[in-house]
C-alpha cells in the first residue's frame, strides 16, 4: 500500500464515521495537535536513550503514545453522527487517567516542593516535555468546543488536562534525576540586568 493516496489533494480527509471534512475542520485541528504532542514525547524519548535511571519514566512515555492514538481515534469518531458500533471501537478508558495520576504521585515524592515559576530547559528530554505539555494544553483547547458539543467523552478531556500534568512533572522528574538545576522566572529580569 503506498503512503501517498491522493485523496486529500483538495484539501479534504476523512473522519472514522467515513464523513469527508476539511483538513482545516476543528475535529481535524484536535486530532492534528494531539500528534503534535505525540510527537514531541518521542522526541523527548529519544533523548533518554538507554539511561537506566529514567527507564520507567521511558516507559510511562511510551504508554502514553499508545494513548494518545485511542484519544485520536475517539476524536475521528463525532459521538453525535457515529454508528454505535465505531463509537464502541473508539472508546476511551478511564484508567488511563488514574495511571497518569499515579505516575504524578510517585515522581512528584521524589521532587522538591516548587515556590516558583520555572522555566522550560535543562536536559534535552526534559525540555521537549515541556514542549509537549504546551502541546498537550493545546489540543484541550481545541478539545473544549468538541466536548461541550458531546462530540467527545468527558474522559479524553480529563485525559489531556491530566497529561499537561504529566507531562510538567515528568520534565522536572528528569532534571531532577539528572542532577540538573531547574532554573526560576524572574520578574522583569531585562530590567535589573541593567
Amino acid at each position: 500500500m503506498k503512503i501517498y493516496t491522493k485523496t486529500g489533494d483538495q484539501g479534504e480527509t476523512s473522519l472514522f464515521t467515513g464523513e469527508r471534512v476539511p483538513k482545516n475542520d476543528i475535529f481535524i485541528e484536535a486530532l492534528g495537535t494531539v500528534d503534535e504532542c505525540n510527537s514531541a514525547i518521542g522526541a523527548a524519548i529519544s533523548f533518554i536513550s538507554t539511561n537506566s535511571l529514567l527507564k520507567a519514566t521511558k516507559e510511562q512515555l511510551e504508554n502514553i503514545q499508545h494513548a494518545l492514538f485511542d484519544v485520536g481515534a475517539a476524536l475521528a469518531t463525532p459521538r453525535t453522527r457515529a454508528a454505535d458500533f465505531k463509537i464502541a471501537k473508539t472508546r476511551f478508558d478511564h484508567d488511563d487517567i488514574k495511571l497518569l495520576e499515579e505516575w504524578i504521585d510517585a515522581m512528584e515524592k521524589e521532587l522538591p516542593p516548587l515556590h516558583a515559576f520555572i522555566l522550560p530547559g535543562g536536559h534535552s528530554s526534559g525540555a521537549m516535555l515541556h514542549l509537549a505539555r504546551s502541546i498537550c494544553r493545546r489540543a484541550e483547547r481545541c478539545v473544549v468546543p468538541l466536548n461541550q458539543s458531546a462530540d467527545v467523552p468527558d474522559d479524553v478531556m480529563i485525559y489531556l488536562n491530566r497529561l499537561s500534568d504529566y507531562l510538567f512533572v515528568a520534565s522536572r522528574y528528569i532534571n531532577h534525576q539528572l542532577k540538573l538545576p531547574e532554573t526560576t522566572w524572574e520578574q522583569h529580569k531585562l530590567s535589573h540586568s541593567k
